[in-house]
């Protein structure tokens, strides 16, 4: 909406417009703010480069460089500590950068391969997602946690992470520090699952299309799932893939039931939900691959392209992870995101085990 300020005001008058009508950004601010997220990006691709060349080393190449990216950020973070210039950079790549690779991984997919998860799939993601967040709510109560807090865990646990945490905290209005301790909770238990998972494979008697189900129902945050997923072959990946963004899909409907519980409550809702976008991007190239035969001289540096950037996003998310954060608040909410984190594993499991 543009704002018209009239001619025939006296100057004193449109000094006054002047202040109050609000700015258009600048060019140079929007180009500082570009150039406040390099260092941050280089820091980001730096790791996740190490990564990739890890792998060559005797005993390292069976590990996924994402699972390398993570790892070395947490450790990086918890030994020297994250500097504050790289700030900007590490939320970029935990963002937009983790987004874009999400997107891209919709051209190793095809329209046959989402149909695969079937109807017992779904109901298997839509099952485990519910129990889990009413499970966690009421664990919650009994271990007497803040209710906020509670609420928080069991949507980062039962959907998607720490987007999912910030997305429900738009209603449930918690403070900074439920929030912060929620995301490295969720954030800890899943980089927990995503590295022991591929160890159970085996030991569990798996086939790719059962563990891509059980990856993509159970762990917490979307390149976790992939990382995990991947590491039994592209076709457990590309399964687990299907099955975790059929439950990021549930954001929306969640988080909007919440803030009408809110309300009935007597309470208020902050802000809109914030939708998963990159979902519908995600199902656009998946479209895209299913009607038109893409050369294998594109698909397969995109594909190397989608793999460095969810490293660079899953090393961001290892320089978010202070694990002193979860000692802040006690004892009880790491106990519930532990308890929530078993249930969430087991229950899925056991869904996939007596239905497909």
């Amino acid at each position: 909406m543009t704002t018209v300020v009239p001619n025939n005001d006296s100057p004193a008058r449109q000094r006054v417009y002047a202040i109050a009508l609000p700015r258009r950004p600048q060019f140079g601010e929007a180009l500082t703010a570009a150039i406040s997220v390099v260092p941050g990006l280089l820091l980001t691709s730096g790791i996740a480069a190490a990564a990739f060349g890890l792998r060559a080393l005797p005993g390292v190449s069976a590990l996924s460089p994402m699972i390398l990216a993570i790892f070395m950020g947490i450790t990086f973070h918890n030994l020297v500590r994250t500097p504050a210039w790289a700030k900007p950079g590490v939320v970029f790549s935990l963002c937009r950068i983790l987004r874009g690779a999400i997107i891209l991984l919709g051209l190793q997919l095809t329209a046959q391969q989402v149909v695969a998860v079937g109807g017992t799939g779904i109901a298997v993601i839509l099952a485990t997602l519910l129990s889990t967040f009413i499970f966690t709510t009421w664990v919650g109560r009994l271990l007497g946690v803040d209710g906020k807090l509670t609420q928080l865990i069991a949507a980062g646990t039962s959907i998607c992470g720490a987007s999912a945490v910030i997305a429900t905290n738009t209603v449930t209005d918690g403070s900074d520090e439920d929030v912060a301790y929620a995301v490295a909770c969720v954030t800890v238990f899943g980089s927990i699952a995503m590295f022991a998972y591929p160890l159970l494979v085996g030991a569990l008697h798996l086939g790719p299309h059962a563990y891509g189900l059980w990856a993509g129902s159970s762990i917490h945050e979307i390149a976790q799932v992939v990382a995990a997923a991947y590491q039994d072959g592209t076709q457990a990946g590309d399964f687990g893939t299907v099955a975790k963004l059929t439950r990021v899909m549930m954001l929306a409907p969640v988080v909007l039931s919440l803030g009408l519980l809110v309300r009935s409550r007597g309470g208020q809702a902050r802000a809109k939900v914030p939708m998963p976008w990159f979902v519908a991007g995600f199902i656009a190239l998946i479209v895209v691959n299913s009607l038109i035969t893409i050369p294998a001289g594109i698909k397969a540096p995109v594909g190397m392209m989608t793999t460095f950037g969810l490293s660079m996003a899953l090393a961001a998310m290892g320089l978010e992870t202070d694990i002193r954060k979860l000692r802040a608040e006690g004892l009880r909410p790491l106990l519930l995101g532990l308890i929530a984190f078993f249930f969430i594993s087991g229950f899925s499991l056991l869904l996939i085990r007596v239905f497909t």
